[in-house]
């Protein structure tokens, strides 16, 4: 199913996403919860961690915790309390980790970062009488550490054409890294989405092939996946969309090829989710969705080519959880786990699972510093 390309389509999708998505929540109830140091309000059950460091995070052999910034790695011994930071590039002067990035530490123990490089930011120059930006470069890298991120190797550059962002990684059953990356497309300018894949640690990357679904604008396509392995070992992508859910895709050759596109049921903003598996096997899924809870509007933005094609929810104001015992067949009580305060959106948020059942859930927009118990939000 191809992506819609005109206005005309777009009541056409808003009925439909209306009608399968996810169902709506009843108005939000803020009885009880709390307020965070910036002025959101969370749920029930749900704690603020001042100070956290953003993430992605990871576990190191020694029990230690390890996230990046610019162009460091930091751990901490004492669950992110202090930390001890290490210098990744050999020439720093030349990189800046961008905030959307990716981390895994494989089952044998490499970490392996991936993310877009700021120091190469270049030629972003939207015109909007041709709907593009020509020669727009933000290129995508990957680079590992065999010691546990005290020292790193070179860093690999894997295309120059603009990354609108790199979002999740995971390890297969087969021990192949897979993790999502965008490349955007011209005349006319629209993103779509790619994943890299190495069976070998790491050293080397073999790309997918480019999900494009058509759009137009700085925001149109497809953007911004996250990606988990389903039991029956295929995997699956879920992609941010102007088209008010999240589209999917599928890959059964462990992120070399993928088909299978098409709108999911999970009605979602223009915004990205995130999907992890957890130890107890269910899947968990954080993301904004496409109206506040108990509404089924909200400002729309796009609809002149620039933006997008057609109009679209941006929704960011409120971070919902929903958990998964069938594979993302079906869903537990979406529950509202955060809603602003003095920050304009809450949204990219990265999901680390700290011991099992304990989630830490934080945010590259709003800068939420949260963590949870799964066992408060399954039943």
């Amino acid at each position: 199913m191809k992506a819609p390309n005109s206005f005309k389509h777009f009541g056409f999708l808003l009925l439909f996403g209306l009608l399968t998505s996810v169902p709506l929540f009843a108005q939000l109830d803020k009885t009880g919860g709390s307020t965070t140091t910036t002025g959101s309000w969370i749920a029930p059950k749900v704690e603020e961690m001042p100070d956290m460091k953003m993430g992605p995070f990871v576990r190191l052999a020694d029990g230690g915790i390890l996230t990046v910034f610019k162009t460091k790695s930091l751990i901490s011994q004492d669950e992110g309390k202090t930390w001890t930071e290490y210098t990744i590039f050999s020439d720093p002067e030349k990189f800046e980790i961008s905030d959307e990035r990716a981390l895994i530490r494989t089952r044998k123990g490499t970490i392996i970062l991936a993310f877009m490089n700021m120091k190469e930011r270049a030629n972003w120059n939207w015109q909007e009488k041709i709907s593009d930006s020509p020669g727009a470069t933000l290129p995508t890298y990957a680079v590992r550490s065999l010691d546990g991120g005290k020292t790193w190797e070179k860093a690999q550059k894997l295309h120059d054409e603009w990354t609108g962002a790199i979002r999740d990684m995971i390890e297969t059953k087969n021990g192949s890294i897979v993790f999502t990356s965008m490349k955007i497309r011209h005349n006319p300018g629209r993103h779509s989405v790619l994943t890299y894949t190495s069976k070998n640690e790491g050293k080397s990357w073999t790309p997918s092939n480019i999900i494009d679904l058509g759009g137009i604008g700085h925001h149109g396509g497809v953007t911004e996946a996250t990606v988990e392995q389903l039991k029956d070992g295929r995997l699956w992508l879920l992609m941010r969309t102007n088209w008010g859910t999240f589209w999917e895709a599928y890959s059964k050759n462990e992120g070399i090829t993928w088909s299978g596109f098409n709108p999911t049921k999970i009605s979602a903003s223009s915004a990205p989710g995130l999907i992890k598996r957890l130890q107890s096997g269910r899947l968990v899924l954080v993301w904004n969705p496409r109206f506040p809870q108990g509404k089924i509007e909200y400002p729309l933005s796009g609809g002149d080519n620039q933006w997008s094609e057609i109009p679209a929810s941006n929704h960011r104001e409120e971070l919902t959880i929903a958990f998964s015992d069938d594979e993302g067949k079906s869903w537990s009580k979406i529950v509202v786990i955060a809603q602003i305060g003095k920050q304009r959106w809450l949204s990219y948020p990265y999901i680390f699972e700290q011991k099992p059942g304990v989630l830490w859930i934080t945010t590259m927009q709003g800068g939420l510093r949260i963590k949870l118990n799964e066992k408060d939000f399954i039943r």
